[in-house]
């Protein structure tokens, strides 16, 4: 082989070390990565939640919809809510086999959600959320969730009322094991308020 061929094969090898883990991270930030957790299970890192309740006051009473382990609901519990945990799979917390989508009225006595939804439902979440007349709903979802020609009618319909953004990067946790990649995508809570009437707000925590 001589030079010429060497540097050919080198440029070609390094292309394709650099182009995959970009088609990788692409398909991590839209949802849709081969190897994602099955059902999109990434339990809220504890300072994820706890950001959120530093920041912003809700009602008492919380329905944690799509709860997993409880990462997100021992959270709130330890900060004095009242905690309503439900999820569609069995993740051994909270009642199982409660499929949030399918759900036609709020449990008794509660207003607010608080959750991490699965990001390719965070739409249906938040239009399901209203239609049970939600009075609070705060949803962890990724800082491209304020994208969209669909999302901008969706943020015209209901009220957003801020939107909390991680100033750093956070590391999610995938099946419960933080990432050996570190933070990659840009996350924040997107808090909805019925009784809101200003336009939004942008924070950085």
């Amino acid at each position: 082989m001589d030079i010429v061929e060497q540097m050919v094969k080198g440029f070609i090898e390094k292309s394709q070390n650099y182009i995959a883990p970009s088609i990788k991270q692409a398909q991590s930030i839209v949802g849709y990565s081969k190897g994602r957790p099955e059902n999109d299970f990434y339990p809220t890192p504890e300072n994820m939640t706890q950001s959120l309740l530093d920041n912003h006051r809700f009602e008492n009473n919380v329905w944690e919809c799509a709860c997993g382990d409880g990462a997100m609901s021992k959270v709130l519990l330890r900060n004095g809510y009242n905690v309503y945990s439900s999820d569609k799979y069995d993740y051994g917390f909270g009642e199982t086999g409660i499929d949030f989508l399918v759900k036609e009225k709020l449990p008794p006595e509660i207003k607010t959600i608080i959750t991490n939804p699965p990001f390719k439902l965070a739409e249906d979440f938040v239009e399901k959320a209203f239609k049970m007349r939600v009075q609070q709903l705060a949803l962890l979802c990724k800082l491209s969730f304020l994208e969209g020609q669909k999302r901008k009618i969706m943020y015209e319909k209901y009220r957003l009322a801020r939107v909390l953004v991680f100033s750093k990067r956070q590391t999610m946790t995938r099946n419960g094991e933080l990432s050996r990649n570190g933070g990659m995508i840009a996350f924040a809570w997107f808090i909805w308020d019925y009784s809101y009437l200003g336009r939004p707000t942008i924070s950085w925590i």
